[in-house]
């Protein structure tokens, strides 16, 4: 007793002996379960100061050793735990009942888990250390940060939780059901907006068209009057994306959104690169009957320029294990960018803002336009189609 009450004393003071030792529960060396074999309940912590008494403390109780403890003495009446803490419960109820503590029930439950996730907030940290993100708010980070960021309402993440019970079955979720959930709360008011990515877009003659600019409104979304209404410009020259326009065969009859049905003709091709076209509006065609649905916008000096941003899962597999040396399973590619010219009425909206791009899915504004040298930054949305949080896993 003696000896051991000196070497506390030399733990408190912080001193090398007392550094190199540890204050253990003496319970029982054989005890079938391992968490109960004199388990450490104090150990020194001298290089880190507390965040609120610096280095005043030089010893610490174990998270084993202070949870019966605080949980008694703030009156929780049935804690909480996940499953993984099971191997601990002796533990914890040994301790109340050795100290005099009041009883504390214990309600165990599964612990979330995600498809290419980690939760793990040492890992995480691993992430933001070595800069494979951008920080706790990173929208690829599992964190609440990271997911509203990312255009998750918290309506939604509520209603997740919520689905998940008190369960004790350990599940693998998939992203795709909390973001099919986000879905039906921003598909009935995200407003409708049109973007034409740069990389080899195609100028399109409208052939008859009067010269100048031609504005028209329409609704912001065609099924909630309530979202409003955006102008629209038609033009003699529109723009298509190359992807597009390498669907077009000469001759078709494909459908402009917006506008009509228009008949495309004098096709310039340069290999498979699609270098120009004319088009004709036909006002009697119908748009039930083409195939080709085109999104368009008016070739307009003042288009606001836009990146667009979507992503993968940070981790190449898809239930990570405890001993994953996370180095050997990162994604070394998990941002894809594309830039583009939006509409002109993007320049109305705030960050934080959710919007959709019409063939494109659901984006979050992650920063406004300003002007060309600080374009618009849309994050994507995953709507819950997807194999995947982003891309597609690898």
């Amino acid at each position: 007793v003696e000896e051991n009450l000196r070497l506390w004393n030399e733990m408190k003071a912080g001193s090398e002996e007392g550094v190199a030792c540890a204050a253990r529960f003496k319970i029982d060396m054989s005890h079938n379960n391992g968490c109960m074999r004199d388990p450490v309940a104090y150990r020194c912590n001298v290089n880190t100061p507390h965040h609120r008494t610096g280095t005043k403390y030089k010893v610490y109780p174990t998270y084993d050793c202070a949870c019966p403890f605080v949980d008694a003495h703030e009156g929780v009446t049935h804690a909480l735990r996940t499953s993984e803490y099971a191997d601990r419960e002796d533990q914890y109820i040994w301790i109340q009942k050795a100290m005099g503590l009041r009883k504390v029930h214990i309600w165990e439950y599964s612990r979330l888990n995600l498809e290419y996730t980690t939760l793990s907030k040492r890992k995480l940290q691993w992430f933001v250390d070595e800069g494979h993100s951008t920080g706790w708010d990173d929208p690829r980070f599992p964190t609440v940060q990271g997911v509203t960021r990312r255009g998750l309402k918290v309506e939604a993440l509520k209603e997740f939780m919520l689905s998940q019970g008190a369960s004790k079955n350990c599940n693998l979720m998939e992203w795709t059901k909390i973001w099919a959930m986000n879905k039906k709360i921003i598909d009935p008011i995200a407003p409708r907006h049109v973007c034409v990515a740069d990389e080899d877009r195609v100028v399109v003659n409208v052939l008859g068209f009067p010269d100048g600019e031609h504005w028209y409104t329409t609704p912001k979304h065609k099924k909630n009057p309530d979202v409003g209404i955006k102008v629209t410009l038609r033009m003699k020259e529109i723009l298509l994306e190359q992807a597009d326009a390498q669907l077009i065969s000469e001759g078709e009859e494909c459908t402009l959104m917006d506008w009509g049905n228009a008949i495309f003709k004098n096709i310039v091709k340069e290999g498979d690169v699609v270098k120009s076209m004319d088009c004709e509006i036909n006002p009697e065609g119908d748009v039930k009957s083409t195939k080709l649905k085109l999104t368009w916008l008016a070739n307009w000096k003042e288009l606001v320029p836009v990146i667009m941003k979507d992503f993968d899962y940070l981790i190449t597999k898809r239930k990570p294990e405890e001993t994953d040396e996370f180095k050997d399973i990162v994604n070394k590619t998990t941002e894809i960018v594309t830039v583009a010219r939006g509409d002109g009425n993007l320049r109305a909206y705030n960050k934080g803002e959710i919007i959709q791009i019409e063939r494109k899915g659901y984006f979050i504004v992650d920063r406004v336009y300003v002007n060309e040298a600080h374009p618009m930054i849309l994050l994507n949305i995953p709507d819950g189609k997807k194999a995947s949080w982003g891309v597609g896993a690898k």
